[in-house]
């Protein structure tokens, strides 16, 4: 019952009690590493499939759908929670706990029982469902932890989970996993267990909790009716159309840039500027939601879609030509491009009916990477077409849709929910 003794009175919802202050930056901080731990399921993917392909022979397309697998389970485990409202029907911390336990079981079945690339693919889908019970739960209880300091809070969390999308990178610049590719599964495994102890055991929602709410499966299409959310939802979706195609890609657009302009040992450089790309996000995150709870989300998340929508257009520009201008620009790129991630998630928390947090929160994320299934796969057809001088230029429309949908948010009457009123 401890996770439903609820705040109900306004006064009580901003006035939490010191204890729950001295407290917070401690689950924060464990919140945030097992939820790294649980997401090293989803990255594991990224590290393995070199020595996959060569065990199981694997061609483009099988690569294509072991990486996705795991990402079309997300989207339909999302999607299914939110409709159900299974991330405000139960306590967080135990729905975080068990379903991060389900990932990690998951998980290290590949490397017990899995003998080609069928098996695999079903199991990486099972874990993507899983997943979807913890990601936006883990934001969800952040947000209950968190007011004045909310996109800090918000971009503690995305920050982790950016260093960990990057470190498959470092691993593959330090030489790989070989053939020793089932070990690196089954640590997986033990980090999302470890990731669900953790959860189990130290974290709690905060003091801006909500009482549990009534069963409302209508409750994903009022919040899509509702004009502020769906600008909201609108900003993030522009957002995600450009990070994971952007992170999926930009190895192989260094990669052939750097041989292109003749740079040697190019496949190890390119590993190592793609870590330093995709990670260097994780100080974007933390200072943008620094600034966004001072000077307002829809400024920060505007002039963050503006660089990186530059930056898409601009890249291009560079490719095969000097790589120390090239990796610059994709540096600031990278610190752009997900600057403005975790400020959608507590825009929508700050205006979604609070009772509804985490199916609200779910639903945003199942759609964004509902997104990115699109937009990953246009990257090699506009490569083919057009060349990687001009393909990631496609991605700026994200921003373009992001930056209107942020700024009409902005003159919205409810914006002044947002930010401590600051929009």
């Amino acid at each position: 019952m401890a996770a439903e003794q609820l705040v109900t009175s306004p006064e009580q919802l901003s006035t939490p009690s010191e204890e729950a202050n001295s407290n917070k930056w401690r689950v924060l901080l464990l919140l945030s590493l097992a939820e790294l731990f649980v997401m090293a399921v989803w990255f594991s993917a990224s590290a393995v499939i070199p020595a996959l392909t060569d065990l199981w022979g694997l061609g483009a397309s099988g690569q294509s759908w072991l990486t996705m697998s795991v990402q079309i389970g997300f989207v339909v485990g999302a999607f299914g929670s939110a409709v159900l409202n299974l991330a405000d029907q139960f306590p967080a911390q135990k729905m975080f706990a068990v379903t991060a336990v389900l990932a990690a079981l998951t998980t290290a079945l590949i490397p017990l029982i899995a003998n080609g690339l069928a098996i695999a693919i079903i199991l990486r889908f099972l874990t993507g469902i899983f997943l979807a019970g913890a990601y936006p739960v883990g934001m969800k209880i952040m947000a209950t932890w968190t007011k004045k300091d909310r996109g800090l809070g918000i971009g503690l969390l995305v920050g982790a989970l950016t260093l960990g999308s990057a470190s498959p990178h470092l691993l593959k610049a330090l030489g790989g996993v070989g053939g020793n590719w089932k070990p690196v599964m089954f640590l997986a495994a033990g980090l999302a267990l470890a990731g669900a102890v953790l959860a189990a055991l130290f974290v709690d929602e905060g003091p801006y909790r909500t009482k549990t709410p009534p069963f409302n499966m209508k409750y994903v299409k009022q919040s899509l009716s509702q004009n502020d959310l769906l600008m909201a939802n609108m900003g993030y979706l522009g957002h995600m159309w450009e990070l994971y195609a952007m992170w999926t890609w930009i190895p192989a657009f260094l990669l052939a840039s750097f041989a292109q302009s003749g740079v040697e040992s190019g496949e190890t450089y390119a590993s190592l500027a793609a870590f330093a790309i995709m990670g260097v996000g994780a100080v974007g995150s933390l200072l943008a939601g620094k600034m966004a709870d001072q000077i307002g989300r829809t400024t920060i998340t505007s002039a963050s879609l503006l660089v990186s929508g530059a930056s898409a257009i601009l890249i291009g520009r560079f490719f095969g030509g000097n790589p120390t201008i090239l990796v610059a620009l994709a540096l600031i790129w990278g610190f752009a491009v997900v600057a403005d991630s975790a400020q959608f998630s507590a825009c929508i928390s700050e205006l979604c009916d609070t009772e509804y947090m985490g199916t609200a929160l779910t639903l945003q994320t199942s759609l964004g990477f509902l997104l990115t299934l699109v937009s990953i796969r246009l990257i090699p057809v506009l490569r083919d077409a057009v060349g990687w001088e001009w393909a990631f230029a496609f991605l700026a429309l994200g921003p373009i849709v992001g930056i209107w949908a942020m700024q009409t948010l902005r003159r919205a009457p409810t914006a002044v929910q947002i930010a401590n009123g600051n929009r």
